[in-house]
């Protein structure tokens, strides 16, 4: 287990920020961590980063405990926070030799890794550039670049696409793919959740700084599908459509929803070829009758209002 947290708790005062968290995160794993806004997110990756200590509960990377062997926890992880930080006046080739000094990275071996990390996030033809005069998409990579230099296990990152445009997040998540590839250990909170469900292999729901899920994306879907959802299309009489199935026994509920109708069936009914030919009798012509998706935003919400117990 490469990262562990046992009732890991943080509180400021009488706000309990986590409350006993349980996490367990394997080597080669991009977790996914979402949660709305102060679910307790970026207090769980800060203290993973050594950069807070828990009110109470304990915390290990790689074995160490956070707290009591920081010190040999900070050459493992590789930490980009939500917002980046810049010098003024330094091109982005200094920026990384900076930070690549700051590691203890000399000589010949220094150029080498800064020119290797440049051309993996794609930054090469930036590395004159001031760093200030950077798109936050190119700052973005750029701080992904930084906790590179000394090859970190573990990357932290919190919402490493927040605020970026679309050609931006693709080209971040696109560069957090290959270091999944690569055998880096991910953990990542973000908002955008379809990404996140393109790009983990496992998330975890926090709500209130509890861990309400853990698990796989296909998993957490499966979780919060509560029976089967269906989509209905009739070439016309959508009305009395819906009153056809709103009458059929098997059927828990209808909606109109934009041309459609959205059907929900009772628990254990799994096969629903009966609402066809009920459609039929009626002289309504079915045009379409497909199984709705749960995917991982909608797994979310369902999630984070308590639907699913």
């Amino acid at each position: 287990m490469i990262i562990e947290t046992i009732n890991l708790t943080k509180r400021y005062g009488d706000l309990v920020a986590l409350n006993n968290l349980h996490l367990n995160i394997e080597e080669g794993e991009c977790f996914g961590y979402i949660g709305p806004n102060g679910a307790g997110k970026t207090t769980t990756i800060k203290i993973l980063a050594t950069l807070l200590q828990p009110t109470w509960g304990e915390a290990r990377i790689c074995g160490y405990v956070i707290g009591y062997q920081s010190r040999k926890i900070r050459p493992l992880i590789g930490y980009v926070p939500d917002f980046f930080g810049a010098y003024q006046d330094m091109v982005v080739s200094e920026y990384l030799e900076f930070f690549a000094s700051a590691y203890g990275i000399t000589g010949q071996q220094r150029t080498r890794i800064v020119g290797d990390v440049l051309s993996l996030t794609d930054l090469t033809y930036k590395q004159d550039a001031l760093v200030d005069s950077l798109s936050r998409g190119m700052k973005q990579r750029l701080s992904i670049a930084r906790v590179l230099l000394h090859d970190p296990k573990v990357l932290l990152l919190d919402e490493p696409a927040s605020g970026l445009d679309p050609r931006a997040r693709i080209e971040i998540r696109e560069l957090l793919k290959e270091l999944h590839r690569m055998g880096k250990t991910i953990v990542i909170s973000s908002h955008i959740l379809p990404e996140l469900a393109d790009l983990c292999s496992t998330v975890g729901i926090l709500e209130r700084g509890e861990l309400l899920f853990h698990g796989s994306v296909r998993e957490t879907t499966r979780r919060a599908r509560m029976g089967i959802r269906l989509q209905v299309r009739v070439a016309d009489k959508l009305d009395l459509a819906a009153q056809v199935i709103g009458r059929l026994e098997p059927v828990k509920a209808v909606q109109m929803n934009d041309g459609h109708l959205s059907v929900e069936l009772k628990e254990g009914v799994n096969d629903y070829s009966f609402l066809a030919r009920a459609l039929v009798e009626n002289r309504l012509p079915l045009q379409e009758l497909k199984e709705e998706e749960v995917n991982l935003e909608t797994a979310f919400l369902r999630l984070t209002k308590g639907i699913v117990q």
